[in-house]
């Protein structure tokens, strides 16, 4: 008995209008769930896999006290890791998209890395790290 993957990961986020404007348009996203400004849960399909894997979107308290506290935790949250097939044209997609590239934050463009991904992080609009990433083949 052992667990073998992550079935979907929940974000908190302050507006999902704007979070769902963002997410529907990275390529293999689908919604299936929620996804209009009325709804306080979203969740998206990621993917064409037999393996189903998920991103939930979670409306936070609109008038919540711990705005700080919830900063801090976002700020120290991590990343979540995204493969695709191609790392830079998914940038260049980003970059030229004027909408979405105007709810996010660059961090980075593709980079290769050492230990054999090319990759580039954004932030999404409340603040999380996303990476995108391909493996590297050797030819």
């Amino acid at each position: 008995m052992k667990v073998y993957r992550i079935s979907a990961v929940t974000l908190i986020v302050k507006n999902m209008e704007k979070s769902c404007n963002f997410y529907c348009q990275i390529p293999g996203f689908k919604v299936v769930y929620g996804g209009s400004s009325e709804d306080t849960f979203t969740t998206f399909e990621i993917g064409e896999h037999t393996t189903k894997m998920y991103l939930n979107l979670e409306l936070g308290l609109a008038n919540s006290n711990h705005s700080g506290s919830d900063r801090k935790r976002r700020q120290y949250f991590g990343r979540i890791i995204f493969h695709t097939e191609d790392v830079d044209r998914l940038y260049s997609y980003f970059r030229g998209n004027k909408k979405m590239s105007s709810l996010i934050s660059f961090e980075n463009g593709p980079t290769n890395a050492v230990w054999g991904e090319r990759f580039f992080h954004i932030r999404e609009p409340d603040g999380y790290q996303l990476s995108f990433a391909e493996p590297i083949h050797d030819e």
